[in-house]
C-alpha cells in the first residue's frame, strides 16, 4: 500500500487511514495548511476512538443520519462527549499523511508486513522519525477522525486487548518479528542530531507548530493509550525494547502450534511443501491463496534457507528436520532422485498432521488456485473417503487407470481408515526406489488396479477406504485438454469451472516457471517481494519478460 502510494507521483499529498475511520472536515483544513510547508513532512494523528456511535450513513453516502432519519452535522460528531471516548486506541485508529510522494519516507527496508495484523503502522512512524529525512508532526491534539469501536465487530476475528487480533496469532508474531528484524527499534543509532518532534496545536483558525522535547532514538516509543481528555500525544519517554512492546517473537513455531492457529472451523488445513529451488513458486502460490482469502494454510520448509525466507515473508512455516539435505536447485523435477526424496517427505508430514486430528489438503506449490476448493472437497468427501487428482490425460475412458493417481493434490480426512492407509503408503514408499506417487496407487487401488470399483473410484480392501479420482474439469492436471497451451488459460479454465490447474506434465524448474508466468497465472514479483494484486498486474509482469529474475538464488 505504501509503495503504491509512493508511486502516485502526480499527487501532492498521500493519506493512509483505515477504511473504517470517519474522516472529519478538519483534516481537509489541516492538510491545506500543511501543503504550504516548504519541506518534506510526515504527519501522524490518533483518531478519537469512541465506544458508542448510533448514526448511520445515508444511502447517497454523503450524510450521517440519526436512527430517526434526521441529518447529523459533522460539528455534532466532533462534539461527542468525553465519556463516550474509548479508554484505549489501536493500530486501526491511526491517520498518517505526507507530501512529496516521490521522495522516500525513511532510509530502511520495508518488511513484508501482513496488513491488518498489527505493528506495521507503528513501525512506519518510528522509521520515518528515526531516519530524519522529514519533519515529523504529531497532530493528535486535533480531531481529524473518529473510530467507532463498534466497527471492530465487522472484522471476523476475536480481539486481543490492544490490537484487534487473536492473542498469540502467527501473523501478529511474524509482524513483530519483521519489525524488529528490519527496524531500528532496538538499536541506538549514532547520529549528529537527536530526533525532534513537532506538535500541532490549533488556535482559532491557525495551526501552531511547537518543538517537542528532544528525544534520542532509544528513548521514545509509540503509546497505544488514548487519553480521554485533551487529545494526548503519541509519544512518551520510554525504551521500546525494555517496555516489551516489541520483542523477538517466539519462533520457530511447532507444527502442532501452527495447526492450532491456522486450521479452519472443520479442523482442515492446506499444506504446501517447498525447498529453495521453488521459493518463488511458493510465494506465488501463497500470494494466490491470500488473494482468495484462504487463511488455513501452512508451509513445510525442506531446508533452512526456505524456512528463513518464509518467516521473513510472513508465511506460517515449520521446518522438517528429516528432509533430504542434497536438494538440487535445478534438477529436482519428476523422475530425478531428488524428486523421489522430496515427495516422500510429503506423505510423512501429512500422516503426522492426520494423527494430530486435522484434515489435510495437500497442494504442491505448482498448483494454481482459481477458487478455494476446501469447502467443496469437505462436503464431497465424507469419512473414510480419500480424494485425489487424476493424472490421466486422455479425454475419454477411465480416469483411475494404473499409476494415474497424482499425489501432488489430494484431500485426506483425519479418521482411522485414512490414517491406517497413509501409514501403509509411507511404509511402501520407504521401501521403493521410486517416488511416493506409485505407492499411493498401488496401496489404495492395488497393483495394476485390482481394487478399482468404477471408472473413477477404488476401494482399499483392508480398511474400506474409498478413493475418489476428482473430476478433471474441476481439478485438471497439466496435460488434460492441453489447457496450458490455450491462448487465454484463465478464461478457458474458468469456463470449465476449474478450482485449480496443476503445472505438471512438464520437466524442469525453468520450463515450469516460464509456462506459468507466460500464461499470466503468476501472483508474485520477486524483485519487489510483493504480491501482484490482479490479472492486469500479472499481465504487465508477464510482458516484462523478467524470467531472469529467477536465475539468481540470492534474489
Amino acid at each position: 500500500m505504501v509503495a503504491r502510494a509512493q508511486a502516485a507521483s502526480d499527487s501532492d499529498i498521500c493519506v493512509l487511514a483505515d477504511a473504517e475511520i470517519i474522516l472529519l472536515p478538519e483534516i481537509v483544513n489541516a492538510l491545506a495548511h500543511f501543503s504550504k510547508v516548504d519541506r518534506h513532512w510526515f504527519l501522524v494523528a490518533m483518531s478519537r476512538n469512541i465506544t458508542e456511535f448510533h448514526y448511520k450513513l445515508a444511502d447517497n453516502g454523503s450524510q450521517w443520519l440519526q436512527t430517526d432519519g434526521k441529518k447529523v452535522s459533522f460539528k455534532k460528531l466532533q462534539e461527542i462527549p468525553a465519556d463516550k471516548w474509548a479508554p484505549e486506541s489501536s493500530d486501526r485508529g491511526l491517520i498518517v499523511a505526507w507530501n512529496s510522494p516521490s521522495s522516500p519516507l525513511h532510509a530502511g527496508v520495508l518488511p513484508s508486513f501482513l496488513y491488518g495484523r498489527g505493528e506495521h503502522n507503528w513501525w512506519l512512524i518510528h522509521e520515518v522519525l528515526s531516519s530524519e529525512m522529514r519533519l515529523v508532526f504529531d497532530a493528535s491534539t486535533l480531531v481529524l477522525g473518529l473510530y467507532p469501536e463498534s466497527f471492530s465487530s465487522m472484522h471476523d476475528m476475536s480481539s486481543s486487548k490492544n490490537d484487534g487480533l487473536p492473542a498469540g496469532s502467527w501473523e501478529y508474531s511474524v509482524n513483530r518479528h519483521l519489525a524488529a528484524t528490519y527496524g531500528s527499534y532496538c538499536y541506538r543509532l549514532l547520529r549528529r542530531h537527536s530526533t525532534v518532534l513537532h506538535k500541532v496545536v490549533k488556535q482559532s483558525e491557525d495551526y501552531m507548530f511547537s518543538k517537542a522535547e528532544e528525544l534520542t532514538l532509544s528513548d521514545f516509543v509509540i503509546v497505544k493509550e488514548q487519553r480521554a481528555h485533551g487529545g494526548g500525544s503519541l509519544w512518551r519517554n520510554e525504551s521500546i525494547c525494555l517496555s516489551g512492546h516489541l520483542h523477538s517473537s517466539d519462533l520457530p513455531y511447532s507444527l502442532s502450534r501452527l495447526l492450532e492457529l491456522a486450521a479452519d472451523k472443520n479442523r482442515s488445513i492446506v499444506l504446501g511443501v517447498a525447498g529453495v529451488s521453488y521459493r518463488d513458486m511458493l510465494m506465488s502460490w501463497a500470494c494466490r491463496l491470500r488473494h482468495l482469502r484462504v487463511t488455513n494454510f501452512i508451509v513445510c520448509a525442506l531446508d533452512h534457507e526456505t524456512y528463513e525466507f518464509s518467516v521473513l515473508q510472513g508465511l506460517p512455516v515449520f521446518r522438517d528436520p528429516l528432509s533430504p539435505k542434497n536438494v538440487s536447485f535445478d534438477d529436482c523435477h519428476f523422475g530425478t532422485k531428488c524428486f523421489q526424496q522430496v515427495t516422500k517427505v510429503k506423505s510423512r508430514i501429512v500422516l503426522e498432521i492426520l494423527k494430530l486430528g486435522y484434515n489435510v489438503l495437500l497442494s504442491d506449490v505448482d498448483v494454481y488456485w482459481f477458487d478455494n476448493p476446501v469447502p467443496f472437497l469437505y462436503s464431497l468427501l465424507g469419512p473414510a473417503t480419500f480424494g485425489a487428482q487424476s493424472d490421466e490425460y486422455s479425454d475419454t475412458g477411465p480416469i483411475n487407470l494404473p499409476r494415474r493417481l497424482n499425489s501432488g493434490f489430494y484431500f485426506a480426512r483425519s479418521d482411522n481408515a485414512t490414517i491406517t492407509v497413509m501409514q501403509m503408503i509411507v511404509k511402501h514408499a520407504s521401501n521403493s526406489g521410486l517416488s511416493e506417487q506409485p505407492s499411493f496407487y498401488d496401496v489404495m487401488c492395488g497393483k495394476n488396479g485390482t481394487n478399482r470399483i468404477s471408472d473413477d473410484r477404488c476401494l482399499e480392501p483392508n480398511t474400506n477406504l474409498t478413493v475418489v479420482f476428482l473430476n478433471r474439469d474441476l481439478f485438471p492436471n497439466g496435460a488434460y485438454k492441453d489447457l496450458w497451451e490455450k491462448h487465454d488459460v484463465q478464461s478457458t479454465c474458468m469456463e470449465l469451472g476449474c478450482f485449480i490447474l496443476h503445472n505438471n506434465w512438464i520437466n524442469g524448474r525453468k520450463k515450469k516457471l516460464q509456462r506459468q508466468m507466460s500464461s499470466g497465472l503468476w501472483d508474485y514479483d520477486p524483485s519487489s517481494r510483493l504480491c501482484l494484486q490482479n490479472f492486469s498486474d500479472r499481465g504487465s509482469f508477464r510482458l516484462m519478460g523478467q524470467f531472469h529474475l529467477f536465475e539468481d538464488t540470492d534474489k
